[in-house]
């Protein structure tokens, strides 16, 4: 895997807005939001996309989810509702090639799936 702008965040080479942190995971706004609330949570072990995620690590996707979750109900939002989507190589929208989880909220959505 190649060095992405997300190990470059979690080195501190590069500045974000970092919202939580634990040894595992990093969650930082996204620098071109989508929406009012939008938050990147991206484990400190980079995988390139989900597809190279073995089955050994199932529990670090869990956990990002979770880690998604409880800061939505810290923020205040969780009851109004969020969007989470983790996007999977080009045609699938992912531009960064370390895994990462896009929390989404502050508006109504639209364009989603029932």
């Amino acid at each position: 895997m190649t060095d992405s702008i997300f190990d470059r965040i979690i080195r501190r080479e590069i500045p974000a807005d970092i919202v939580f942190e634990n040894d595992e995971l990093i969650a930082f706004r996204d620098i071109a939001p989508q929406a009012p609330v939008h938050v990147l949570f991206v484990p400190k072990r980079g995988f390139a996309t989900l597809n190279d995620v073995p089955e050994s690590e199932a529990a670090l996707v869990g956990r990002l989810l979770l880690a998604a979750r409880d800061y939505a109900r810290r923020e205040g939002f969780a009851e109004d509702g969020y969007r989470v989507v983790m996007n999977c190589n080009r045609d699938g929208g992912q531009t960064v090639f370390h895994i990462h989880l896009h929390l989404l909220a502050g508006a109504p959505l639209t364009g989603g799936f029932a």
